[in-house]
């Protein structure tokens, strides 16, 4: 392999994220729980989540205003200020939850640095996601950070424009085969899925990954066998 670029993923690969917003949909199901079954509810949330994507994006902020309209929904638009309050401050919450890195991230970039372009590829609110590498501490590791709309391949295609490098110097780690893998294999370049114990309904797919260009690895330090040779 012929690198130049090394591109992680921030949630779920860098520090935790999607068992925040599991807690958070957890408080939304009990606020709502005189209309319908839990199952109901987070079903109902979810696809408020995904018939939203293509107004709001990925995020937290987006989050909020889906959380609203689906109680809005949910209870035939007859839901209380006091529970749209609460809906509110539980997407502030949500904003302010502690960074809390993933094992071996600080001790991998540190390897890393200097031996390759470091850069964070990302999808999310901007002002999210900037907020939340710079708690972390991990900034000044990256050449750049990268917050995408999306994460097809005309948005990777378009990243590795602006770097002005070939797919097949372009090496993509993450925890969804969805987003951080697929488009990644399929214009070229090299990927590795390190699995997050829990991932969002939206991200798993229903196929294995077979490419030549493609490994799943346990711990993101495992990438220095490769990445170190």
């Amino acid at each position: 392999m012929k690198l130049k670029v090394i591109a992680f993923d921030a949630d779920d690969t860098l520090f935790i994220n999607e068992p925040y917003f599991q807690e958070t949909e957890e408080k939304f199901c009990a606020l709502m729980s005189n209309y319908l079954t839990h199952h109901s509810l987070s079903q109902e949330l979810f696809k408020t989540e995904i018939a939203n994507l293509n107004l709001y994006g990925y995020g937290i902020k987006g989050y909020i205003l889906s959380m609203i309209e689906a109680a809005m929904t949910i209870s035939n638009n007859t839901i209380s200020l006091e529970i749209i309050e609460k809906i509110i401050l539980y997407g502030k919450e949500l904003l302010e939850k502690p960074i809390e890195l993933l094992d071996g991230v600080e001790e991998t970039l540190e390897a890393l640095k200097g031996k390759y372009k470091l850069i964070v590829a990302t999808k999310g609110d901007l002002k999210d996601q900037q907020s939340k590498l710079h708690r972390s501490g991990l900034g000044p590791y990256f050449h750049h950070i990268e917050v995408m709309a999306d994460k097809q391949e005309i948005n990777y295609q378009k990243l590795l424009g602006r770097l002005e490098i070939k797919p097949e110097e372009f090496f993509m780690i993450g925890n969804s085969l969805k987003s951080d893998v697929l488009p990644v294999l399929a214009i070229g370049g090299h990927a590795v899925h390190i699995p997050f114990h829990t991932t969002w309904e939206h991200e798993k797919i229903g196929h294995k990954v077979e490419h030549p260009n493609f490994r799943t690895m346990e711990k993101i330090s495992d990438v220095l066998e490769i990445l170190l040779k």
